[in-house]
């Protein structure tokens, strides 16, 4: 049995100056930081890895009673035996990463929490306490970069494959993705990009995952699962339109999207999905029939919330696991989809489109998916993103959709 002593203390800093001024001291670095909502979590140094929580135990010390925060980053296809990118190749294959500090914002307040694999040492707190209180207030810096262009042919070629496979009637729907290589003009640090995803434009959770010299970072719009206590929430994003800055624009864009039978159907086989998962593992299912538009920077997406109550002895590591991949990064059927990927796609997505985030001692927590992201080395570095083929699909169509995602990421660099 693992026992772990946590110590949390309220804090009055902003946790993001605050971490970019300690991240210099810390190779090991995690973040899932929800811009919409106070979930936002930022951890330093590594106490502990686990592959499971169960027998877990743990003692809390200090003044607030705050259970020790573990981060999960977890790829898309772990069984995949295609070769991923040499930077995703460098991160470990680790479930639960308790760090040393983390920094911690919720409704409760603002928190730092010192964890240890001995009663935590008050001497360390206080040093942190300080260092927090006078970090100065972060900068934003552009970084130039060039984006070297892949294969519209190659794109072509691949769509036309999944599609001949949709029209034998193996899948219905399957999601392809595209990664492009960037290579920056200057050398840049996960704390650049970290701090333009939190302060620019791009909606969503930022997610954060440092291994030594190599991060995978991003900011997505989609929460696979979240549970507080019973209650449990998804969502199901799936059917995509360009956005405008003109309000006229964006309206009839989203309402051409609202009406189109391509991405209807395509919105409806996640819907499905979760609706059967929730009924599963779940009582008082809440999933709308009809979806609504989310608006985003570049790009909208009709969109489904959903929520339930978890059956008791159900925990948040168990759903994630059925509800991920769901056909929004997958396809339908899902195994099938993801086989057809395996059988397309010359590489191994990594930690794109896999279930990343957190979860506390006490069981509860989120995980998202880790989209519209890429891995970096600090001087070049893979950019992800996807869309769905079914039926009807149009190659070059999708490309340029895939082009608009890619923004979001790109957002990182200016």
């Amino acid at each position: 049995m693992t026992k772990i002593y946590s110590s949390s203390v309220p804090i009055e800093a902003d946790i993001v100056d605050a971490f970019c001024d300690m991240q210099k001291g810390f190779t090991d670095q995690f973040v899932y930081y929800r811009k919409d909502l106070l979930r936002r979590f930022m951890g330093l140094g590594r106490c502990i890895a686990l592959p499971a929580l169960e027998g877990l135990d743990y003692e809390l010390e200090g003044p607030a009673n705050v259970a020790p925060v573990f981060f999960s980053f977890n790829r898309f296809d772990a069984e995949n035996p295609a070769p991923s990118d040499e930077l995703f190749e460098a991160f470990p294959r680790l479930r639960f990463m308790l760090p040393e500090i983390v920094l911690i914002e919720n409704e409760a307040g603002t928190f730092l929490q010192v964890n240890s694999l001995s009663p935590v040492y008050r001497g360390r707190v206080e040093r942190f306490l300080r260092q927090a209180a006078a970090a100065p207030q972060r900068k934003r810096r552009s970084i130039p970069y060039t984006l070297m262009p892949d294969s519209r042919d190659n794109w072509r070629a691949e769509v036309a494959q999944a599609l001949d496979t949709i029209g034998e009637g193996v899948v219905e729907k399957v999601v392809l993705s595209r990664r492009l290589l960037l290579v920056a003009d200057a050398p840049f640090s996960s704390k650049d990009l970290l701090v333009n995803l939190i302060d620019g434009q791009a909606r969503g959770a930022v997610l954060l995952y440092r291994y030594a010299d190599v991060f995978f970072c991003g900011c997505t719009p989609e929460l696979l699962v979240r549970k507080q206590g019973s209650r449990v929430e998804s969502m199901c994003l799936a059917g995509t339109c360009p956005a405008s800055s003109d309000g006229k624009e964006r309206q009839r864009l989203a309402d051409e999207l609202m009406a189109d039978a391509k991405n209807r159907r395509e919105h409806d086989y996640v819907v499905r999905h979760v609706r059967e998962v929730f009924r599963r593992v779940c009582f008082d299912v809440k999933v709308p029939d009809c979806p609504t538009i989310m608006p985003l920077t570049h790009i909208q997406h009709l969109y489904t919330p959903a929520e339930a109550q978890v059956l008791d002895g159900v925990d948040l590591w168990e759903l994630m696991g059925d509800l991920h991949p769901t056909p929004a990064v997958a396809g339908t059927p899902v195994g099938e989809a993801r086989m057809l990927i395996c059988r397309i796609e010359g590489y191994n997505r990594g930690f794109f489109a896999g279930a990343c985030g957190y979860v506390d001692a006490a069981g509860d927590g989120e995980f998202s998916v880790g989209l519209r992201t890429g891995v970096f080395d600090g001087e070049r570095g893979w950019l992800y993103a996807g869309c769905g083929i079914v039926e009807g699909s149009d190659a070059d169509a999708e490309y340029d959709e895939i082009d608009l995602k890619l923004k979001t990421i790109l957002d990182a660099f200016a």
